[in-house]
């Protein structure tokens, strides 16, 4: 039997264009739970929860990223977001003194403009990527394109820049929140004094 017809007999065995294999079937799965954590985010009134289902979205991304076989974009994901952004919102939220429960502040009532904003994003989103790959073929017999060799190369040749303004707009925010909670405390403190010696 040539090589040929023992690729066509394997094809032919294999599963099809159109049929689903379990990594898909997965990755469909947790988009899914990834979604719907995303959505709980962002209307949840309670600022911790928000934080809590925050940490669900980007793990459930790292799990795509995972089943893509982008390990080393995947423990990044979980280095830098679930390990640093996230952490830094809760710090946020301990050093401003937000509200444990349920925050009625947190509803701006500007629901259908955030949704045609979020709608509008998505598609240019959707538009720049085709448009960018519209004519890109994977090389699947080349060389894993989520490797961490071709994936330090890209980041450290062409994204350093944004990768080095990123870890300053952390930074930023984290001296802003430190800043806002010792002006609240430094507000505060005259007043429970002179209430102290009203008493």
């Amino acid at each position: 039997m040539t090589p040929a017809a023992t690729t066509l007999a394997a094809a032919a065995t294999g599963h099809g264009f159109l049929s689903p294999t379990g990594v898909e079937i997965a990755f469909v799965l947790v988009g899914l739970a990834t979604l719907g954590a995303a959505a709980v985010t962002v209307t949840t009134k309670q600022l911790v929860h928000a934080a809590l289902w925050l940490v669900v979205a980007l793990g459930g991304i790292a799990v795509e990223y995972l089943l893509l076989t982008a390990e080393f974009i995947a423990w990044v994901q979980v280095l830098i977001y679930l390990g640093s952004v996230v952490v830094l919102l809760l710090f946020g939220l301990m050093l401003t003194k937000a509200p444990i429960g349920r925050s009625p502040d947190a509803d701006s009532h500007n629901r259908w403009v955030a949704l045609g904003v979020a709608l509008v994003a998505a598609a240019s989103l959707v538009w720049v990527v085709v448009d960018a790959f519209r004519t890109t073929w994977i090389d699947l017999d080349g060389p894993a394109q989520g490797s961490t060799k071709v994936s330090g190369e890209i980041l450290f040749q062409h994204w350093v820049l944004p990768f080095e303004a990123l870890s300053v707009l952390l930074l930023a925010a984290l001296i802003g929140a430190i800043v806002l909670s010792r002006r609240d405390g430094a507000a505060g403190g005259p007043d429970d004094n002179t209430k102290g010696q009203q008493r």
